[in-house]
């Protein structure tokens, strides 16, 4: 046989281990829990007495999408006492004033909107944004605290259910993968993508077992319960993290909490991203960061790429040409394989399936992201964000061993 054959054999073994062995993590069946567990069963349990909840948003100018995000907080339809802290970090476009004056205009929940000013030494500014909001809510009392991106909009039954969920089930730190938005061209090559290399390095049923495989959660919607919060040390233990998602659910795991992650059916990111360089930012920025600045595994993380998904569409072509029979049919098998573990992520997003079939293209891009991402980092452009700069910012959740995941915008 030839080398290419080998390759294309190789890949196919790895694409069929994948499809059976990885969790699998291409069903997007994983949705908020019942009370009897069972993510099928939509009738569930209430508690009978709801806990108080503090919903915290840590915001730096977020003025474009907060009229879309934050109305849908105030406007949420829980039973017991809930109240919303805003925290602006340092936004430099009326983000906290605008906030003021939707909570006047909207009602609902009550708002507070704090700042915390510049983060001191050794923080990253979402993380502490999220100690000075925390640390205010916990003085209230609260039994949980949801913590959500300025970015995302929920549904009026969201904080309900996801309370329902976490008491139903005894469950520390629910997630939910808000649904992100896809509406251009570049956003339905590449948004649903994303999703599926995270469920890929992280398959949701690994991480919801009673004895864990995986653990992780995703930043953009999180209720956390209080007392777990404190016996975590969070987020002072995370406050290095530029990836603060996967490290916060570290932490509660170490503490000893049950943790929950599926995606999400009323929770909806609202932040557009029109141009393939405002996606293309959005991934390099935490990409090398999720490698741990190491050469080796970034060689590692480039060669896996080409390998499971470049060589089976270059394997078809080129033995199709060549009239290498095996080359053709192994790299077909292993496209066909891929493509079809991807169809179910486009159904979520209601995405037209002839997309499945170019994934090998998105994942090219992606591969070019991660190289840029290094790029930045040894030019001393580090991970950036909102016009910060972490260069060498020690994450948390890569320094445990275990492999990095794309982190959800945020």
């Amino acid at each position: 046989m030839s080398t290419l054959a080998w390759f294309a054999l190789v890949s196919l073994a790895v694409w069929v281990w994948l499809l059976l062995g990885q969790g699998f993590f291409w069903r997007t069946d994983q949705r908020l829990p019942s009370a009897s567990g069972d993510p099928e069963r939509r009738t569930r349990v209430e508690p009978d007495r709801w806990p108080r909840v503090a919903v915290v948003v840590p915001a730096r100018d977020e003025a474009e999408v907060l009229p879309l995000s934050l109305p849908s907080l105030l406007a949420q339809d829980y039973p017991g006492v809930a109240e919303v802290i805003l925290v602006d970090d340092g936004s430099t476009d009326g983000t906290g004033r605008l906030a003021v004056e939707l909570a006047a205009r909207c009602g609902g929940l009550p708002l507070t909107v704090v700042s915390p000013g510049e983060p001191e030494p050794g923080w990253t500014g979402k993380l502490w944004a999220l100690r000075h909001g925390m640390g205010l809510a916990r003085t209230r009392g609260p039994g949980f605290l949801l913590l959500t991106d300025a970015d995302i909009a929920h549904e009026p039954d969201s904080l309900r259910l996801l309370v329902s969920a976490a008491e139903a089930n005894g469950l520390d730190l629910v997630s939910q993968m808000a649904r992100l938005r896809v509406e251009s061209l570049w956003e339905r090559l590449v948004v649903p993508a994303f999703v599926y290399f995270f469920a890929q390095l992280y398959p949701f049923r690994w991480i919801n077992r009673p004895r864990p495989l995986a653990t992780a959660a995703a930043g953009g919607c999180v209720l956390l319960r209080t007392e777990t919060a404190v016996a975590a040390d969070v987020p002072e233990v995370i406050r290095q993290a530029v990836i603060d998602d996967v490290s916060l659910a570290r932490a509660v795991r170490r503490a000893g909490g049950r943790i929950w992650l599926g995606l999400a059916e009323r929770v909806d990111s609202v932040r557009p991203y029109p141009g393939l360089g405002d996606l293309w930012r959005m991934v390099a920025r935490s990409a090398y960061a999720q490698l741990r600045h190491s050469p080796l595994l970034l060689l590692g993380t480039v060669a896996g790429l080409v390998l499971v998904y470049l060589v089976p569409p270059a394997a078809l072509l080129a033995g199709a040409v060549r009239g290498d029979g095996v080359a053709a049919w192994a790299g077909g098998a292993a496209w066909a394989v891929m493509a079809g573990t991807y169809v179910p992520m486009l159904r979520y997003y209601g995405q037209p399936l002839w997309l499945a079939p170019l994934l090998p293209f998105t994942a090219f891009l992606y591969l070019l992201m991660t190289v840029d991402s290094a790029v930045r980092h040894h030019r001393g452009v580090g991970a950036a964000w909102k016009g910060r700069t972490y260069a060498r910012a020690r994450d948390h959740d890569v320094a445990s061993g275990e492999r990095g995941a794309p982190a959800p915008p945020s």
